[in-house]
């Protein structure tokens, strides 16, 4: 089974990473799910990092908040693929948060996502992990046509409404 960890620099993270973990679910991808920060559990960080492939995580989702160095500390200490979730805060309202996750040096990526943008984070890893996992890629496509009859179901609703104001 493919598995995800998901490290939240604090607790209070959990309210917005829990539709990242829904969405897993709804995949089949289990999920590791831990607390720990890139300033004050620096060495926990970077020892999950560094034995997620021996534990069979094959992507990371590091989620943080104001100076969120939680998902570049993980992807100095690893070669998986490692995503970083922004989490909104009360300072410039998240744009900290997102300007320190996606400011990273050469030589050390992280894909990272929308200011709370959980479900992204977890489809992204998803279709990472399709890559591997075949059978993901259906379920993805699957997905992307629930969406699909959604926006044309609406869009009927709404037409049939506008119609019916007109007469």
């Amino acid at each position: 089974m493919p598995k995800v960890a998901i490290v939240m620099g604090s607790k209070n993270d959990f309210a917005t990473v829990k539709p990242a973990i829904t969405v897993l679910n709804g995949f089949g991808v289990e999920s590791v799910v831990r607390v720990l920060s890139a300033h004050r559990t620096p060495e926990e960080a970077h020892k999950l990092a560094a034995e997620a492939i021996s534990e069979g995580i094959e992507v990371i989702i590091g989620c943080a908040g104001k100076a969120a160095h939680l998902a570049g500390v993980l992807a100095a200490s690893t070669i998986l693929p490692v995503i970083g979730l922004p989490i909104k805060s009360s300072t410039m309202d998240g744009l900290d948060s997102l300007l320190s996750t996606v400011q990273m040096p050469a030589g050390i990526p992280v894909a990272t996502v929308a200011i709370n943008g959980s479900e992204n984070a977890a489809l992204l890893a998803v279709q990472i992990l399709s890559l591997k996992y075949a059978y993901l890629q259906e379920q993805l496509w699957n997905y992307k046509e629930v969406m699909r009859q959604k926006i044309l179901s609406d869009d009927n609703a709404l037409q049939e409404e506008l119609n019916n104001e007109k007469t």
